[in-house]
């Protein structure tokens, strides 16, 4: 099994950061919907650069490493009061899908934050395969 580990997200890498979130993104939708897709937030994106950089600027982003490689990456909202949590993006690689990635990921968060008592994250109504990962694998 490969090591999946996440590593802060560091400002020279933001701008990649973004654009693989929205590869990532528009894959799935092209997956569902062919390419005549009417779910873009802006210019062909499923989800608009302003957004990830929204996420990005009020929560924790990491990158997703495979042996060291990045493979994708996710945003976490972290409340340290209440201890309820919210996941803003989590993603994978499309050549990455199907190898337990998001699922390594998402225990290293949750190791990362022990002390959570609630996770919560939303997720496009078409994005079958992200409910089924968030529902059977995280328990989200």
């Amino acid at each position: 099994m490969a090591d999946i580990t996440l590593t802060l997200l560091t400002g020279n890498d933001r701008e990649q950061f973004i654009l693989d979130n929205q590869r990532a993104f528009k894959y799935g939708a092209m997956e569902e919907f062919g390419e005549r897709d009417s779910h873009f937030e802006e210019d062909g994106e499923i989800i608009s650069r302003k957004t990830i950089e929204n996420s990005i600027d009020q929560g924790v982003a990491y990158r997703i490493r495979e042996d060291g490689r990045i493979v994708g990456g996710l945003v976490l909202q972290i409340d340290e009061k209440t201890h309820h949590n919210h996941l803003d993006l989590l993603f994978v690689s499309p050549n990455a899908h199907s190898k337990g990635i998001g699922t390594a990921a998402w225990k290293c968060v949750e190791s990362l934050y022990p002390e959570t008592k609630v996770w919560e994250t939303c997720t496009p109504y078409f994005e079958k395969r992200n409910i089924h990962f968030y529902v059977n694998n995280c328990g989200l």
